[in-house]
């Protein structure tokens, strides 16, 4: 498998300008990478592919559901898929992320998120 994990990383971004630039700066580090602009794009993603093993994904997005409640799903329907949280507006209350769940503030470096999804 390509990259530095067992599997395929999901981005989930709505700012195209964000979603495209981590997505190839971890392509670039080796990272397999799959691209969603909501939260109902990630679950169209999640349900079609067996192979995704962490979640990057930006809190604040338009759409059926944020982030948080992206994860939440996650957590229920994919329990053994890692989750990282990003947000630059809002920093979640830990009770609100299931417990294995990480969290990343922008502006992050690419390393940071490297290591954080790894």
């Amino acid at each position: 498998m390509n990259g530095r994990t067992d599997g395929v990383v999901l981005i989930v971004e709505d700012e195209a300008l964000l979603l495209f630039s981590i997505a190839d700066e971890l392509r670039d580090l080796g990272f397999s990478v799959l691209e969603a602009r909501n939260a109902d794009e990630a679950l169209a993603r999640l349900e079609a592919r067996l192979d995704i093993v962490v979640v990057f994904t930006d809190i604040d997005m338009p759409g059926s559901m944020d982030g948080l409640q992206l994860t939440a799903l996650i957590s229920e329907r994919w329990p053994v898929t890692k989750v990282v949280v990003t947000s630059g507006k809002k920093l979640p209350d830990r009770l609100a992320m299931p417990e294995r769940t990480q969290f990343l503030s922008k502006p992050y470096a690419v390393d940071a998120v490297a290591r954080a999804i790894s």
